[in-house]
């Protein structure tokens, strides 16, 4: 076993995430087809090993040192991009049914694919907009978990994350940088979506000490009708 491997397992088993050979194997394969597929389209912006292994795929579970994945049976992952976190996530906690969204449809081709060939089941992966895949019933208040590892602001992705919430459900906002005015913002979509926020938490990757703010929002109750919007008008007029 490499170095980089030696790091990741280690720092997972440190973390309460022991990884068979199997699950090693997985991540290895997702390396490789997130570089190969890369050169193709654009993934991501990271693509050496270490690198993609910290900031990708740690990070990714890093979720789960804060959230209790064996009481989570299903969850949503929107704008997932190359599949982060839901796919890493997965790949430590197989028992998870995983549905993905992204408005990008060669994104959803290489899930597609990337879900093939590492031979997981129970991923659905959805080409569409959030604010559109929301209004469906087999998706709208129905998950335990939803996550995005996003750049918007947070009043903005309460709209296109917690409709897809059950009640009692949690919605993970994963983010680098958080600041207290962007959640002030966002208290005003808090309360318009039924939800308030149950906890914040922070950490540092381990080699590269980089900051990580992890935002944990309650589903209080169902979504009202008139949410999400039509698609992109969260963007254009976020709830404040």
């Amino acid at each position: 076993m490499d170095e980089t491997l030696l790091w990741f397992t280690k720092r997972m088993e440190e973390s309460g995430i022991p990884l068979s050979a199997r699950q090693l194997d997985q991540f290895e394969l997702y390396y490789r087809l997130l570089v190969e597929w890369n050169e193709k389209m654009n993934l991501t912006g990271i693509t050496e090993r270490d690198a993609v292994y910290e900031k990708h795929f740690f990070d990714s579970a890093s979720l789960s040192f804060f959230v209790n994945m064996s009481n989570v049976r299903n969850i949503a992952d929107i704008g997932s991009g190359a599949g982060f976190p839901s796919i890493p996530l997965k790949i430590c906690f197989p028992h998870l049914k995983v549905m993905i969204v992204d408005s990008l449809n060669k994104r959803i081709q290489f899930l597609t694919h990337l879900k093939d060939q590492l031979q997981l089941e129970d991923v659905l992966c959805i080409h569409g907009r959030a604010e559109d895949v929301a209004q469906l019933p087999a998706h709208r208040d129905g998950y335990d978990l939803v996550t995005a590892r996003a750049v918007a602001r947070l009043n903005v992705l309460n709209e296109f994350c917690l409709p897809f919430v059950r009640k009692g459900g949690l919605f993970a906002a994963m983010k680098g940088s958080q600041s207290d005015e962007e959640v002030r913002e966002a208290s005003f979509s808090l309360k318009e979506l039924k939800s308030k926020i149950k906890s914040q938490h922070q950490l540092s990757l381990p080699n590269e000490q980089s900051e990580r703010h992890i935002v944990l929002i309650e589903k209080l109750d169902a979504t009202p009708r008139k949410y999400p919007r039509k698609a992109g008008t969260p963007l254009k007029q976020p709830l404040i």
